[in-house]
């Protein structure tokens, strides 16, 4: 039977990122400006997300768009190194751990989730996920979230779904999720909603 479950997104959620912090060190080995570096990409980034080309397709294409004048592996950790984890919600969803189950779904692909979920503690309560890279779609469609409910055996119901984009909110909300529009500035309104859903379900 479904229990109850909370289910996360992860950037600018669990952790933070800036994709102009690989740019900028990209571009000390480029002759491409660091402002220019995203548009280059931008042919590959969806589908790299998606799971259309795997990891090593993607550092291949990429260092020959940008030029980078490093090896893949070199550009593989400038690409991983943007991420900060959000302190304020490790510190609130750490005392749950052992209380209520918790999942990830998240728009990435294999090579970022691997290395957050090896870098950040915050990580460390969630079992389990599913991620547009191997799902092969992505958020704000609702296929992702039906693969969502049916691989982690969900009942939307009881699930309290985090994510920081209204879009990915709708959808949630369309197919019955308990959802909650997150935004770092306001972290407190997240502590509420959030006890105020453990008290019913728990």
């Amino acid at each position: 039977m479904p229990v109850p479950v909370l289910l996360s997104d992860i950037g600018n959620v669990l952790t933070f990122f800036d994709f102009s912090i690989a740019a900028r060190r990209v571009a000390e080995r480029s002759p491409w400006p660091a402002e220019a570096l995203s548009a280059r990409l931008d042919h590959l980034k969806g589908p790299f997300e998606n799971g259309d080309i795997d990891d090593a397709t993607f550092l291949r294409e990429a260092v020959a768009a940008l030029e980078f004048r490093g090896s893949e592996a070199e550009f593989a950790r400038i690409w991983c190194e943007i991420f900060t984890e959000n302190a304020a919600m490790r510190a609130t969803l750490e005392p749950l751990a052992g209380r209520v189950p918790m999942r990830l779904l998240s728009n990435t692909s294999g090579l970022h989730k691997e290395h957050l979920l090896a870098e950040f503690a915050i990580f460390r309560p969630f079992d389990g996920g599913v991620y547009s890279y191997s799902a092969k779609c992505s958020k704000p469609g609702e296929a992702i979230f039906r693969k969502t409910i049916e691989e982690l055996d969900l009942d939307p119901a009881q699930t309290f779904y985090i994510d920081d984009l209204e879009p990915n909110i709708a959808t949630a909300r369309r197919l019955g999720f308990e959802t909650h529009h997150y935004d770092a500035r306001r972290h407190g309104d997240l502590e509420r909603e959030l006890n105020a859903w453990l008290s019913r379900v728990l």
